[in-house]
């Protein structure tokens, strides 16, 4: 069985598909450097790319010598249980959750629940609400001014009234959920959920009058008819709001942990701040760009999730 070579245009397109990401990578490391050291601060030079990769290993070693600790307070637990049941066996014994500060890898998981719990909390709100108001015009005519107030308002502005509310009315003894985590959930569903709700009524309002007419000539029940036509028809718009509000969820995430000192990433970069050590620029400069490549693969898990869901698969999906 003969190897066919390669066509013109098959290389053609590997290579701008991967040279040409490269050669913007490279130009902007090179920029970033020459720039970085000429930037003074009062902690010293900014942080350039061989910095960054310095304290991207600290970090890492950081997390490593935490996990280290928690196994050898677990052990040492273990090992005093069994002492104890050894001579009473009928003793209650225990064993402690491990206290320790929260590492940067603890910080990116504790951001990724927060950020994905309030972007599906606010998907279950904009995209039923989307489609009702996107089929009746009444009920738009009645919201739409609602939707216009209260999208521009910044995260830093509901945080506090969220911080307040929540704290009155979330009271329990054993609560399921922390605190600083159902704040960061509601102020990220808040501002995130416009997007999708906006897009998702634009689109089920512009299904095209052949499909209106074949649900009415067939009769369908509203139900049927949002499922098999309004629904489908509006995925790209859904999908448009739903990357949106992915990425604005982040972003305020990000925002709301640095202003509540929420547990997160963003608690991370203001603690890093006040820290002053001459480590610090650098792990902010870390935490940049695991925050940038984290929104990255967000946005495109969900460009992957709407060309596998979309009817259109010979759509352009960018």
């Amino acid at each position: 069985m003969s190897l066919r070579a390669p066509s013109a245009d098959s290389v053609t397109r590997i290579a701008r598909a991967l040279l040409l990401p490269l050669l913007g990578l490279l130009v902007f490391v090179f920029a970033w450097h020459i720039a970085a050291r000429n930037i003074d601060t009062s902690l010293g030079k900014f942080p350039g790319p061989t910095q960054v990769y310095e304290q991207s290993f600290g970090l890492i070693a950081d997390h490593q010598r935490e996990r280290g600790r928690e196994a050898a307070f677990m052990e040492r637990q273990e090992k005093r249980n069994a002492a104890t049941l050894a001579k009473d066996p009928g003793a209650e014994v225990r064993l402690r959750n491990y206290t320790g500060k929260p590492t940067f890898v603890d910080q990116i998981g504790t951001s990724l629940v927060t950020v994905l719990a309030g972007f599906a909390l606010a998907s279950l709100i904009a995209i039923p609400l989307g489609i009702l108001i996107g089929l009746n015009g009444t009920l738009y005519a009645a919201l739409n001014p609602l939707i216009q107030l209260f999208k521009p308002v910044s995260p830093l502005a509901w945080l506090p009234l969220v911080t307040m509310v929540v704290s009155a009315l979330y009271v329990s003894d054993d609560p399921m959920f922390a605190k600083s985590f159902v704040t960061s959930l509601i102020t990220v569903s808040l501002c995130s959920l416009w997007p999708t709700l906006i897009n998702t009524a634009v689109g089920v309002s512009s299904i095209s009058q052949d499909l209106k007419n074949v649900s009415k000539v067939l009769r369908l029940p509203f139900m049927t008819h949002v499922l098999k036509i309004a629904i489908p028809a509006s995925i790209p718009a859904m999908f448009t709001g739903l990357r949106l509000s992915l990425g604005i969820a982040w972003m305020v995430l990000i925002a709301a942990e640095m202003l509540a000192q929420n547990p997160g990433l963003g608690k991370f970069v203001w603690d890093e701040f006040q820290n002053g050590s001459s480590d610090s620029l650098g792990r902010i400069m870390v935490a940049v760009l695991v925050i940038g490549i984290i929104g990255f693969m967000l946005d495109r898990a969900m460009q992957l999730l709407q060309s596998r869901i979309s009817w259109d698969k010979n759509a352009v999906v960018r």
